[in-house]
């Protein structure tokens, strides 16, 4: 009982306070809110008040000048029916579309988190005694356990760097040049990205001659990232040793002397978001752990697990994407602001008889309710942005990435037996 006890104090100890502050729900707060400024919509709906407020102070002027500027009573109260009526199911729909993207943006996180602990627990070396057929049918990849280890490093951090792709997706922001990506995206990935795929035609006696150029460096990419503009997508026609003679009508499209090459970099020809590239090689590596025979002590269901946990991600990047590209309707927002404008602007008129000078602060608190209720509905309609009231997704990727970083640092593999022995089993 004893070993026990200490074994639990010994992990207390290991675990430290996290880099990322998770913040947590204030407690109930009124006169310090009321007094708030950052935060609230007043600063971004004072032009429309003031401009009901000049309103009524134009029509308190005149009725106070003996100018019949009054208007029944009878004709507000129908308006504020429809106007109540509509900002309600706006305000409602806008909070429906922030708490899916919240939703939505929490399943994805689950799905990482399963993920990642799936891989770093059960992708292990088999054990050196067990029958081929239990090794998969591609066994003896000859990847020792520290290479073995490497390989899951990457597919971690293509877990976590899909939650950051998602986060510039969905905020328009394409490319790699984002300081957010340098320790999660791995370096392999970021040569791809710039590089891409190439699409060669060569003889077969040309290619056994060609020169293999080797694989450019982490920091080769970077400085051709910074100085290199990428030119319009076309095929570059290389010549060989023999680059001083011009062909003619004669010489053959493809001869020994000549080869085309064809670059595809992805984020040339926009055809593919970022998160759908990671989720492809994410789904390459599975597949490839599970060719080479690493996944066998998870046994086919679990394999099939890791598989629909990855198809998962993309389905939460497809539902974000749902909210943050089907905005309101235009006519929807435009009949509401004429509906609004229009009940504040004959206030004055039915107020001023019974209020006379009290019309103005009156109408500009009522105008300051009504166009707040629909700036704070415009405000959340899109919950994927930078500002205050938006979801605060890059703390939400920053506490992914630190996660992920003590599962590597900290955490225990799968294939760690009590006495150092890698049976591919884990702990009995």
């Amino acid at each position: 009982m004893a070993t026990i006890t200490n074994s639990v104090k010994s992990l207390g100890s290991a675990i430290k306070k996290p880099k990322v502050l998770r913040k947590h729900l204030s407690r109930y707060s009124w006169l310090p809110d009321v007094l708030r400024i950052e935060g609230s919509i007043a600063t971004k709906i004072v032009g429309p008040v003031l401009t009901i407020t000049i309103i009524a102070a134009a029509v308190a002027y005149a009725f106070s000048k003996g100018k019949n500027v009054t208007l029944s009573n009878t004709v507000t109260p129908l308006l504020a029916v429809v106007v109540g009526l509509i900002l309600v199911f706006r305000n409602g729909t806008s909070y429906d579309r922030y708490y899916e993207g919240r939703k939505d943006f929490g399943a994805m996180t689950a799905n990482i988190r399963n993920l990642v602990r799936l891989i770093w627990i059960n992708v292990a070396v088999p054990a050196p005694g067990d029958p081929a057929s239990s090794r998969g049918k591609t066994p003896g990849s000859g990847l020792n356990p520290h290479q073995l280890r490497q390989k899951k490093i990457n597919a971690v951090k293509l877990c976590v760097s899909f939650a950051f792709a998602v986060k510039h997706h969905l905020r328009d922001e394409p490319g790699l040049d984002y300081a957010d990506y340098e320790d999660v995206l791995p370096s392999s990935f970021a040569r791809f990205d710039e590089l891409g795929f190439d699409t060669t035609s060569t003889p077969p006696m040309a290619q056994s001659f060609a020169s293999v150029k080797p694989s450019p460096t982490t920091e080769e990419v970077s400085s051709h990232r910074r100085h290199h503009h990428r030119p319009k997508h076309h095929p570059a026609h290389l010549h060989g040793s023999s680059g001083s003679l011009q062909p003619d009508q004669n010489t053959p499209l493809l001869s020994d002397s000549h080869r085309t090459v064809q670059f595809h970099p992805f984020a040339d020809q926009g055809a593919l978001p970022l998160p759908l590239i990671i989720a492809h090689e994410l789904s390459r590596t599975l597949f490839k752990f599970k060719r080479d025979g690493y996944l066998e002590t998870l046994g086919p269901a679990g394999a099939n697990a890791m598989s629909q946990l990855s198809q998962g991600m993309v389905d939460q990047l497809t539902a974000m994407e749902r909210v943050a590209n089907t905005p309101i309707p235009i006519s929807y927002g435009i009949h509401l602001k004429q509906c609004v404008t229009l009940y504040l602007a004959t206030l004055p008129f039915t107020l001023v008889r019974d209020l006379n000078w009290w019309t103005i602060p009156i109408v500009t608190v009522v105008a300051f309710t009504l166009m707040g209720i629909e700036g704070i509905a415009n405000e959340i309609e899109m919950p994927f942005g930078t500002d205050t009231s938006d979801l605060p997704l890059d703390r939400y990727c920053a506490e992914l990435k630190n996660e992920a970083d003590y599962t590597i640092d900290r955490l225990a593999e799968g294939g760690e037996g009590i006495q150092g022995y890698d049976d591919g089993e884990g702990d009995d």
